[in-house]
């Protein structure tokens, strides 16, 4: 993978290819594994995917997680009792990025999405494109 930091309005934001992105997906979708070589332990990715924090058990290290049934979404302190993204599948996690970079992981589809491009809308990260697009790939997937 490459890729580079760039200061960009008042964050750092990282910049890569789909190419990259899909390989960090898959790495990740192999729960630590690259090239029959084990990078991350089972317990360090079992962590990394699990609910991080009590404020909000959506979220992970740096992983959105799908499954769980209440979300704080980004500039909110308010719990919603629904999944992170509607429609996908509960044992998806994601890497939900400025101006809707995403990086779906989904294990029991053997799948990684990943979405780059510009902003769709002018939320942070915009949950509703998100959950459009798996309304549209749950009819393809099922």
């Amino acid at each position: 993978m490459s890729g580079t930091w760039r200061e960009l309005d008042q964050n750092n934001v990282y910049f890569s290819t789909a190419r990259d992105a899909a390989r960090f997906g898959l790495f990740n979708l192999a729960r630590g594994t690259w090239d029959d070589q084990q990078i991350l332990t089972e317990t360090y990715f079992s962590q990394m995917t699990q609910t991080s924090q009590n404020q909000n058990p959506s979220y992970g290290f740096l992983w959105w997680l799908n499954g769980n049934g209440e979300t704080v979404f980004p500039s909110s302190t308010v719990a919603v009792n629904r999944p992170v993204t509607l429609n996908a599948p509960d044992d998806m996690f994601s890497a939900l990025g400025k101006n809707g970079q995403i990086i779906d992981v989904v294990p029991s589809e053997n799948l990684v999405l990943v979405r780059l491009g510009g902003n769709p809308d002018d939320a942070e990260i915009p949950i509703v494109m998100h959950d459009e697009l798996w309304e549209i790939l749950s009819q393809i997937i099922n």
